[in-house]
């Protein structure tokens, strides 16, 4: 069944996502994690037609017309029967379409991650992240002088 060959996948994919290997660059993890992310949007589209295609089976007239042949003396339950046959694949393929949701999030992420990675390598081996070079002035535009601030008069008490 569909179900059984999906879900194995998706926990591979998330456990390969998850073991980066230490050995590889951060541009061959961002193109192993777009590989990675591309099957995830294959399998969701796969699973995303699957679904309308149920969606379209479990109408009334279709589950009377999928049912023609069959000859029974109680068609109200062979049509009941079929209806949550139905109803059940349909939440199957929509809990596997909700953490093939979560996986693509987390990939994708992973994938800027990756990329944003690679770039900072390839800038060279001197250069520092924002977060090592903090420094904090205060700006100040050149035509603006700093503003004096004038004292009043006493007036004398009498």
């Amino acid at each position: 069944m569909l179900v059984r060959r999906v879900i194995p996948n998706v926990i591979m994919l998330a456990l390969l996502a998850g073991n980066a290997h230490a050995q590889e660059t951060a541009a061959e993890r961002a193109a192993r994690l777009r590989a990675q992310l591309a099957e995830v949007q294959a399998q969701q589209t796969d699973l995303q037609a699957r679904r309308a295609q149920i969606d379209e089976d479990i109408k009334p007239e279709n589950i009377e017309r999928s049912l023609a042949g069959v000859g029974s003396t109680r068609p109200e339950e062979l049509r009941e029967a079929r209806r949550r046959q139905l109803e059940i694949q349909a939440k199957g393929i929509q809990s596997q379409l909700d953490s093939l949701v979560v996986t693509r999030t987390r990939l994708e992420s992973a994938v800027v991650s990756a990329e944003a990675e690679a770039y900072r390598q390839s800038a060279g081996p001197n250069t520092t992240t924002s977060s090592n070079t903090k420094v904090s002035t205060t700006k100040q535009s050149p035509r603006q002088k700093p503003r004096v601030k004038k004292r009043r008069p006493r007036k004398p008490s009498t």
